[in-house]
């Protein structure tokens, strides 16, 4: 699961991401605001703040530094861009590898006791 937090001024906004199932969600003061499945390298979440105004949340992935990036935008301006590294990214994924090769064999074990 990756997590990208931010504060504005009165609301503290929460995108995660799992990259094992590609569930998103944003959350705006602990409450969900938005929620999709995503399997690509680029998603969009637009959202309201408390005081009204449209949020919008870029996801993405760099090619060349194969870092995740969070841009979060406010009324159509870019306030920030939250990167995160590859360490973060390949542990998740080497952990899912691991995982499915685990289930895999022992199933495979299964099958010749049975």
């Amino acid at each position: 699961m990756i997590t990208f937090k931010y504060d504005f001024n009165q609301d503290e906004v929460v995108l995660q991401a799992s990259n094992w199932c590609g569930l998103e969600q944003v959350f705006v003061n602990g409450e969900r605001v938005s929620r999709k499945l995503n399997f690509g390298q680029r998603s969009e979440h637009n959202v309201h703040l408390k005081d009204g105004k449209p949020c919008r949340f870029q996801l993405l992935i760099d090619p060349t530094s194969k870092q995740v990036i969070c841009r979060i935008y406010k009324s159509n301006n870019l306030i920030t861009s939250i990167n995160q590294g590859k360490e973060s990214l390949s542990q998740s994924r080497k952990l899912l590898q691991n995982l499915v090769v685990f289930t895999t064999l022992s199933s495979l074990l299964l099958l010749l006791l049975n």
